[in-house]
């Protein structure tokens, strides 16, 4: 088969659409014929070599995708899966590629009225927001939650996840364009993080139970800041550093907690627990036209370059896809 190789760490340039081995399913694994993949930020991390992938996993880029079963491996056949069922799954890698090998618990039928390729862009923010939100934050109907980045993938996903469940979104963006885009999917405070301080923002405006944070430690400070009393700090990338001071005492006197989680690198039986809840908790939602993929552009996939490059420009709102 074809997959996309990382030749060696660097720009998008290092990326090689490259003949490779033919993956074979093991014990308790499908084979998926690709059709679509996503494009996701720790894929550029990969890319630069900052972000390996965990043991065990393909070591091409791609942490989603939606296809067909092509085979079932041993232990797979009273999965209910068959094959020729049109799938999308989450990954630990891989997803460049004509065929991925995919844990049974790690694939989801595609939802009703979503087309095959669309659902590419559904698995890792679904099973991102899902179990942040909900398996961490414990957002309910009627809180408020801040969502960092809300123009990205997850970003746009989050928005309209919270507004299905009942919450008050606010959103940072960098740009007006997103913002107007944040707002059309149910954001009821946008700000430009550019030009305004998020922190006195929100607070005036009553302050936010729960934080949805892709920047981490420069971030860290303003989020305390911006929190009600008990409110819940989720943590899911460090585009702003690694490092920051903690006012312990905040924390003590607003009751707050700072969680942070990561998907990748997780056991294949909790993925299989939040694939589980994505199932259950967000496909309907997205069957009934609440939720919605929201996709900048689709990209063949032997150019995955220039999507890494649209990517790191930040010049998208969504997803970007890329296709076979």
């Amino acid at each position: 088969m074809y997959a996309m190789r990382i030749t060696e760490p660097g720009g998008p340039e290092v990326l090689s659409w490259s003949e490779v081995p033919d993956p074979a399913p093991g014990s308790g694994e499908v084979l998926v014929d690709v059709t679509a993949s996503a494009v996701n930020r720790a894929d550029v991390a990969q890319r630069q070599g900052t972000y390996p992938p965990p043991p065990g996993a393909p070591e091409y880029p791609g942490l989603e995708c939606s296809g067909t079963v092509a085979a079932l491996g041993p232990g797979a056949e009273g999965s209910g899966w068959s094959v020729g069922d049109p799938v999308c799954a989450l990954l630990s890698g891989g997803g460049y590629a004509e065929r991925v090998v995919v844990p049974v618990g790690q694939l989801l039928p595609v939802p009703k009225g979503v087309g095959l390729t669309e659902a590419a862009a559904l698995p890792e923010v679904a099973a991102t927001v899902w179990s942040n939100l909900v398996m961490v934050g414990r957002l309910r109907a009627g809180e408020t939650v801040l969502v960092h980045g809300g123009g990205s993938g997850i970003g746009t996903f989050a928005i309209q996840f919270a507004r299905a469940m009942g919450a008050r979104v606010a959103v940072t963006a960098g740009s007006e364009a997103k913002l107007r885009a944040c707002r059309e999917l149910g954001a009821e405070t946008t700000i430009d993080y550019h030009t305004e301080d998020f922190a006195e923002r929100v607070r005036a405006e009553g302050g936010a139970d729960v934080i949805l944070d892709i920047m981490g430690g420069s971030y860290l400070d303003a989020n305390l800041r911006s929190l009600k009393t008990g409110g819940r700090l989720l943590v899911i990338a460090l585009m702003g550093g690694r490092r920051a001071e903690l006012d312990l005492g905040r924390m003590l006197a607003k009751r707050l907690s700072v969680h942070a989680t990561t998907l990748r690198s997780r056991p294949v039986e909790e993925k299989a627990a939040i694939t589980a809840g994505v199932r259950d908790g967000v496909w309907p939602l997205v069957e009934k036209g609440a939720v919605r993929p929201v996709i900048d552009r689709v990209i063949p996939m032997r150019d995955a370059a220039e999507a890494h490059r649209v990517m790191e420009s930040s010049a998208h709102t969504g997803k970007i896809l890329l296709t076979r």
